[in-house]
């Protein structure tokens, strides 16, 4: 997102806009005492919601101070939650960069690896062993996802067998966008689709439009050792979330917009994952698309997706 994107547009039939509207409005004419309690009912529905959280603007409405003051509350909120002192930054994009990814399943062995280093680094609930990343046990000669397995609990590589990783594709036609009503999630200039957690209202419609299941809903609040908390923290990104949001992978923005590598890819022993800038045409991610037999899951949906996958030959 540039700097000078315009806010979203706002429709008065969508969810979501209508109750936080109205309720910016109750602020004004009733005082923050009174709309506290009259908003009482509602609060409830999410007893880790504050009035300023409830009341917040768009993430693309914020000018920066606002954006500054937001980031200060989310870090006082840390220390009062979690007893540990965190640093939530909001990364912007960078002019001439466009991410992309890209997977060896030649020599994926299927140690999960990656999925570990996920869970880690963008601070997932422990009781639950979340991850943003799925690897699939396939039987060698097609994919087929109605027989792979998800859930395999033995030594890898088995023989007969490839892994494939699943991740959020960052497709350039993403249909988890089309259907959000309030506009929570969207697609930066550098081809990331990332979630606004505090307007997110969980209605689960971007999980039910993505075919390659890569959304999360948080059905609680992460529960996380405050000596495992990674303190390094974007807003759009690896924050802990709300509960009742939707979440996903943005590849560690965090991390990748300050030059670094996604998490996956730095803790992946076999170099099965190539990641890097689909603009520069001296990169390793455009010379694995020029000279290898590239292929996208599912791709006869339109969805055009920005990860995509390879075989040695």
């Amino acid at each position: 997102m540039s700097t000078d994107s315009k806010p979203p547009k706002h429709d008065s039939g969508k969810i979501g806009f209508d109750r936080r509207t109205a309720l910016k409005g109750g602020a004004a004419m009733l005082g923050m005492a009174a709309l506290a309690k009259a908003i009482a009912p509602i609060t409830e529905w999410t007893s880790d919601m504050s009035v300023d959280e409830f009341l917040q603007k768009h993430y693309k409405e914020l000018k920066p101070g606002e954006l500054q003051t937001v980031l200060a509350r989310l870090e006082r909120e840390a220390v009062e939650d979690h007893g540990v002192d965190v640093s939530i930054n909001d990364y912007r994009p960078k002019e001439g960069v466009k991410f992309g990814y890209a997977l060896n399943l030649s020599i994926c062995i299927g140690c999960r690896k990656c999925a570990e280093a996920c869970h880690i680094e963008n601070n997932h609930d422990r009781e639950t062993n979340q991850s943003y990343i799925r690897v699939f046990e396939m039987e060698k000669g097609g994919i087929d996802f109605e027989k792979g397995d998800a859930n395999y609990n033995h030594p890898v590589p088995q023989k007969d067998k490839f892994y494939m990783p699943v991740q959020c594709q960052q497709c350039e036609n993403p249909p988890c966008v089309h259907v959000c009503p309030v506009e929570a999630t969207w697609k930066e200039q550098d081809g990331i689709v990332v979630v606004d957690y505090n307007w997110c209202i969980g209605c689960r419609y971007c999980e039910a439009a993505c075919p390659y299941h890569a959304r999360r809903f948080n059905w609680k609040k992460p529960e996380i050792p405050s000596q495992d908390i990674n303190p390094d923290q974007g807003y759009l990104s690896n924050r802990v979330r709300p509960a009742g949001v939707m979440e996903k992978c943005t590849f560690c923005l965090h991390r990748t917009r300050k030059g670094k590598l996604p998490a996956c890819l730095e803790a992946c022993p076999t170099g099965a994952r190539v990641f890097g800038n689909l603009l520069d045409p001296e990169s390793e991610i455009r010379w694995v698309l020029e000279n290898k037999r590239v292929f996208v899951l599912k791709e006869e949906l339109g969805t055009k997706p920005q990860f995509f996958y390879f075989f040695d030959e």
